[in-house]
């Protein structure tokens, strides 16, 4: 059997880890072994927080959608039972969006929901 020269594998995956770790300060952007453990942590946190960021919009929506909903003497609760009950299919993006964009719309939408409560 021949032999087999690895040095173009290993190569290749520590250049990636390192292109990875690009600006990272010291040792953790320079050497592979820190290198290594600072890549795999922020891939990690990088996992994690991609669903942090759903949560956190969607606590944003809500936020706006309650603060714009009691302006017109409604809870968000009371504002979305009647919305649903209307069959106003939106969802909270879209809703938080109207509430600061247009707030005709949404006074209209407040309407609808006041109505159907």
């Amino acid at each position: 059997m021949p032999r087999v020269n690895k040095a173009v594998k290993s190569r290749q995956r520590r250049k990636k880890v390192l292109g990875m770790a690009k600006g990272y300060r010291g040792g953790r952007g320079s050497l592979f072994r820190t290198a290594t453990e600072t890549v795999d942590r922020a891939l990690k946190f990088a996992y994690r927080d991609r669903k942090v960021r759903k949560r956190t919009f969607r606590a944003l929506w809500i936020m706006r959608i309650n603060a714009a909903a009691r302006l017109h003497e409604l809870s968000y609760s009371r504002f979305m039972n009647g919305l649903k009950k209307a069959n106003v299919i939106l969802d909270r993006k879209v809703l938080a969006s109207l509430a600061v964009t247009d707030p005709q719309a949404f006074a209209r939408l407040a309407q609808i929901a006041k109505e159907a409560a």
